[in-house]
């Protein structure tokens, strides 16, 4: 693989999962790492991509998510707006990060009455910004990377949640693996979210389906609705279906 397409292929791994580790992709390209470290820097040096210790970050980290910096916005939101729609006043919201969940905290409806609950700091910041909306920040160690609280206080203070629906934005998943990630402590707070719900909402872009990371959050099992930009009938999402998961 030549340079220049093995670094679009790592700006695309970059976009679509949020972050990436180098040893992923050596194994991924079937590079050395050393070449992963000299392409990544010379990425991060152009300005594509913020450069962490044993991998990289989309840009959309350096900022409370604008548009301009967000991966395949227009699939999310209409991923944000089939999730918007099924939240209603009254409800219990817990949720946690990520471009698409902040795309559908820009899209709730004005005269829509909740409580939301989140673990990250940008999406408690776009629901701060809405008129009828109780916020309520989980705190406790802030993960750098993601904004997201993590940490033991913080899957305490969840377990302690009635919520209606638990929304998720995944970065990996498959009908074998589940939804997975690559961040141990994120794994821990998505699953205390996932227990503390009535149901499980995942809303993700169809890139990330037939994908996986090395930590499993849940087995596809565990939740209860699926979301992508797709028609809800397209044959991509048959395995899922036929795991009981609902489709939109």
């Amino acid at each position: 693989m030549l340079k220049k397409e093995r670094q679009a292929y790592i700006l695309r791994q970059v976009s679509l999962h949020n972050s990436v580790l180098s040893a992923d992709l050596s194994t991924s390209i079937n590079v050395s790492e050393d070449t992963i470290r000299r392409d990544l820097n010379e990425l991060a040096e152009t300005g594509k991509i913020i450069k962490v210790h044993g991998g990289a970050l989309s840009k959309s980290f350096n900022s409370f998510y604008l548009r301009g910096d967000v991966y395949n916005v227009d699939s999310k939101k209409m991923v944000a707006e089939k999730g918007a729609a099924l939240i209603k006043d009254g409800m219990f919201i817990l949720t946690g990060g990520g471009t698409t969940i902040i795309e559908m905290a820009r899209l709730l409806p004005e005269n829509l009455k909740a409580t939301f609950f989140t673990v990250s700091i940008p999406a408690a910041y776009e629901y701060a910004q809405h008129p009828n909306i109780e916020v309520i920040f989980i705190g406790d160690k802030i993960a750098k990377k993601s904004q997201i609280a993590v940490g033991g206080e913080a899957i305490s203070k969840i377990k302690h949640i009635k919520a209606d629906l638990c929304f998720l934005g995944i970065n990996a998943i498959d009908p074998e693996h589940g939804i997975t990630d690559n961040d141990w402590d994120i794994v821990q707070v998505k699953n205390a979210m996932i227990e503390a719900a009535a149901k499980t909402v995942v809303m993700t872009i169809s890139e990330k389906l037939n994908s996986s990371q090395r930590i499993r959050v849940c087995g596809v099992q565990d939740i209860d609705v699926l979301i992508t930009e797709l028609d809800p009938e397209n044959n991509l999402l048959d395995p899922f279906r036929l795991n009981g998961v609902t489709i939109l």
